[in-house]
């Protein structure tokens, strides 16, 4: 089986695929101290409720966007599976794609594999829209090419900052917002959630418009991410809603660089 790994800022999260079906995934908060022999044992824990056992894990890939992370997995990798894994940003992994911006190196390896996904799995061009600890907009161009992208402060990231900067403002959590909430706020409160609801539902919705506006009145908007359901469910703009795309990015990407990490 594959164990493809996608290491965001706040979750990484792991998904056990053979072939193309994902037989079960988990998540679990990122941090940096976390040692591969905890992510092992926490592992095997999860795995063994599923009567699956750590040997029948022959590869795995790995995008992370954390530098500090990284090298953890990769050690789980060897240590906890005896694998070389592939790594989404080695400069020996062919993701199969153009990068048409200034500095493809500044590319987020999530941002990409989620461009091979949207590639392989629907229609292009297309906007991709992840609401992840940032909130990321890019588009994949009509022959797949990663076209670049915009990237604002995600919505527990903005929560956080007013609570932070604001001495007299509560700390809040995202929770679901009814579509008939009043746009003008009665309290403090009330107040918050209609900027950072109606605030982020009108920000999707101009960018989109705006993505549309330059680059064709018809292109599909793809939300990913946690949050995703949660928003697009406000916003007529978004077309899809796929949770698993940068999973299914990361299984394209290992089918493609199979065979130069043919385990022993």
């Amino acid at each position: 089986m594959l164990l493809a790994v996608d290491c965001g800022n706040t979750n990484i999260v792991f998904a056990l695929y053979d072939g193309e079906t994902q037989r079960s995934n988990w998540r679990i908060s990122t941090d940096p101290k976390r040692s591969a022999d905890e992510y092992l044992v926490w592992l095997a824990q999860l795995m063994a409720l599923k009567s699956i056992e750590v040997g029948e894990i022959a590869e795995m890939i790995i995008a992370s966007v954390v530098p500090e992370v990284q090298p953890k997995l990769i050690n789980l990798a060897a240590r906890g599976f005896s694998l070389v894994p592939q790594v989404v940003g080695d400069p020996n992994i062919d993701l199969g794609i153009d990068i048409r911006i200034d500095r493809p190196d500044q590319a987020g390896a999530d941002r990409l594999v989620n461009a091979v996904a949207a590639r392989d799995f629907y229609d292009l061009p297309a906007i991709i829209l992840d609401f992840g600890t940032a909130t990321t907009f890019d588009l994949v161009g009509k022959n797949g090419a990663y076209e670049g992208g915009i990237i604002a402060p995600g919505v527990n990231l903005s929560l956080e900052a007013l609570f932070l900067a604001a001495a007299r403002l509560p700390r809040l959590a995202v929770q679901p917002w009814a579509a008939d909430m009043p746009v003008l706020g009665k309290d403090t409160v009330s107040a918050m959630h209609s900027g950072i609801f109606w605030g982020y539902v009108s920000m999707v919705e101009g960018l989109i418009s705006r993505l549309r506006r330059d680059h064709g009145a018809d292109l599909p908007a793809i939300a990913t991410g946690g949050l995703a359901p949660l928003f697009a469910e406000h916003v007529s703009a978004i077309s899809i809603v796929d949770q698993d795309l940068t999973l299914k990015g990361l299984v394209q990407i290992h089918a493609r660089n199979k065979a130069k990490f043919k385990q022993d």
